[in-house]
C-alpha cells in the first residue's frame, strides 16, 4: 500500500504565529502543507530538547489523530554553561532580553548556539520520528531589532555566524537560511518526501 505525499497536510501543534510562519514558509519549499494546530501539548521538564520534544508529539497526537509536528527549543550560552538551554522560553518570560544580557553584562566570550528538535508522530508511525537542527552564534550587546515585527523569543540578542543581523533584523526568508528552526524542518522535510509506503498502522 502506498500514498501520494505531494500535497498531504501535516500539522505544527503551537501556539505560536511567528514559528507556525517560519515553518509554513520552508515546508512549502518541499511541496509540503503545514496547518496550525492550537492545543495545548504535555511539556515535561527534562535535559534533553528531544525528550521533550518526543512526549509533546506523543500527547498531541493523542489529542488530535493528526499527522502532527512539534518543536522544542533551546539557546544554550558557552559562558553560561548551557544556561538557559530548554528553558529558554520560561527564562524569557520571567526575565526577558534585558534579563538576559545583564547576566552577560562584562563577559567578552559571547558565543552560543540555538538548537531545535522537531517531533513527528501519525498513524503511520510505530514511535515518533525527532530531527535536530542548530545555529550557531554570539550573544550581541545590545537588542536590535528590524523593522516591523520582527523575530520573537530571544531573536533580537542573537547574532547567527557568518552574518551581521540578529535573527530579529531577518526577514523570513532570511532567518531561515541561518535557523536552528529550519535545520531541523530541512531535515524532516527530506525525510518525509522520501517516504513511499505506511509502517505499521496505528489506531
Amino acid at each position: 500500500m502506498t500514498f501520494k505525499l505531494e500535497g498531504r497536510v501535516i500539522f505544527l501543534a503551537t501556539n505560536n504565529i511567528h514559528k507556525f510562519n517560519e515553518a509554513r514558509l520552508l515546508l512549502n519549499e518541499y511541496k509540503i502543507s503545514v496547518g496550525m494546530l492550537r492545543i495545548k501539548s504535555l511539556e515535561i521538564q527534562s535535559e534533553n530538547l528531544e525528550d521533550i520534544a518526543r512526549a509533546s508529539v506523543v500527547d498531541a497526537f493523542q489529542k488530535c489523530r493528526l499527522p502532527v509536528i512539534v518543536e522544542d527549543a533551546g539557546l544554550f550560552i558557552d559562558i553560561l554553561k548551557g544556561f538557559p538551554g530548554p528553558y529558554a522560553a520560561y527564562v524569557y518570560k520571567t526575565i526577558g532580553n534585558r534579563g538576559l544580557l545583564r547576566l552577560m553584562r562584562g563577559f567578552a566570550d559571547r558565543k552560543a548556539e540555538f538548537r531545535s528538535v522537531i517531533a513527528y508522530e501519525s498513524s503511520t508511525c510505530e514511535q515518533p520520528v525527532c530531527f535536530g537542527g542548530e545555529a550557531a552564534g554570539q550573544i550581541v550587546r545590545e537588542e536590535r531589532r528590524g523593522a516591523g515585527d520582527s523575530g520573537f523569543g530571544f531573536d533580537p540578542v542573537f547574532r547567527p555566524l557568518d552574518s551581521d543581523k540578529t535573527f530579529a533584523e531577518m526577514d523570513l526568508v532570511e532567518k531561515n537560511g541561518y535557523s536552528h528552526r529550519a535545520d531541523a524542518l530541512r531535515k524532516f522535510a527530506r525525510w518525509y518526501r522520501k517516504l513511499s509506503k505506511p509502517s505499521k498502522w496505528r489506531s
